[in-house]
């Protein structure tokens, strides 16, 4: 299988060891945080899953078909990896004393899907309404140790590139070729989660060749001329009077670097940074195009990440490790800097 992300630098180097990853299911398991209470009442029945072996899309058109209910009537947070025991919230909108949900025939019917727990709220949840996620991951037969744990003390103090995962550009890329396609042939469609998802795809796809040339280029913890950082009460742009100041925050870990997420408008960055920046946007034309002919705006995003509550323990062979990420941030980009995994391929039934 080809590693689409084996273009982009490492911020610690590739590592020196293999492991494998998802070896079983319950060897990657992700608990959902929404960062927020219900409202007890409401026409949404809020339900807590556990699943394994399913993709969230899956779960919720089943819940919509058992409550008789159009699949737009059940919303979720996050969709979540299907080779992995999860556990999230769905809403369904069941506004009626009469439309209800048999927890017990669902779970009758996919042994793989646990329900936990119900409450009411009045609102749906939509895509991005979390803070966050918790990761608990087992590597599995790792072949230096010693190179694993170093590198384990380093990312808990260092952190590591905020790059998008893997998963955002598709199996083999086929999101990113698709995306490409659409810009260069000014594809029109009424499929809004089509259209959501290649815009992503391209907009990730540049970030990520940003953050990876700043790598390179040694500005990874370093603040350029023009750069924008991320402070406590918004965003500044970097000039000769504040440089200092704000590398002082960002050494600190009190402002954090950003790279750009493409839109139709002109950079913010200026000097240095948009020298840096402006290449990769120009690199990919078809990307851009797509992202110019939808009319995004430009928004930034963090370089850096640092996994929150990171602990590990080593059992014989293998390293338990978990961590907390926020919502839009990839567990595999902590991974990369840990091990060379090895994840074997999996065929599902249709």
């Amino acid at each position: 299988m080809t590693d689409i992300l084996a273009p982009f630098a490492y911020l610690c180097g590739k590592p020196a060891a293999t492991a494998k990853i998802k070896a079983q299911a319950k060897d990657f398991q992700v608990i959902e945080d929404l960062g927020f209470s219900f409202s007890g009442h409401g026409e949404h029945l809020m339900v807590r899953i556990r699943k394994e072996g399913e993709n969230t899309a899956f779960v919720a058109n089943e819940i919509a078909r058992l409550c008789g209910v159009p699949s737009k009537n059940v919303g979720w947070a996050g969709l979540k990896d299907r080779h992995a025991v999860t556990e999230q919230w769905l809403s369904i909108h069941l506004p009626k004393p009469e439309m209800v949900f048999d927890a017990e025939k669902l779970e009758a019917l996919h042994p793989s899907i646990k329900v936990l727990e119900t409450a009411r709220h009045n609102k749906k949840l939509r895509p991005g309404e979390l803070v966050g996620n918790q990761f608990i991951l087992r590597l599995v037969d790792v072949s230096d140790m010693d190179d694993v744990l170093a590198r384990l003390e380093k990312i808990q103090q260092q952190g590591v590139p905020n790059y998008y995962g893997a998963q955002r550009f598709g199996r083999e890329g086929n999101n990113l070729n698709e995306a490409r396609r659409w810009g260069r042939d000014n594809v029109r469609t009424r499929n809004q989660n089509k259209r959501s998802m290649y815009l992503s795809t391209a907009r990730s796809w540049i970030f990520n060749h940003i953050v990876s040339s700043r790598i390179e280029q040694g500005y990874f913890n370093q603040a350029l001329l023009g750069d924008v950082v991320q402070v406590s009460n918004g965003e500044q742009c970097i000039d000769a009077n504040n440089i200092e100041a704000l590398q002082a925050q960002i050494n600190q870990g009190n402002a954090s670097i950003t790279a750009a997420l493409a839109g139709d408008n002109a950079l913010p960055t200026q000097d240095q940074a948009l020298a840096l920046e402006q290449p990769q946007l120009d690199a990919e034309p078809d990307l851009m195009a797509l992202i110019r002919g939808n009319r995004m705006r430009h928004d930034r995003r963090a370089i850096g990440l640092k996994a929150m509550n990171m602990q590990w323990q080593v059992e014989a062979n293998d390293v338990v490790l978990s961590f907390s990420l926020p919502a839009g941030c990839f567990a595999t980009a902590i991974l990369r800097e840990v091990v060379d995994a090895i994840e074997e391929e999996r065929v599902y039934a249709d």
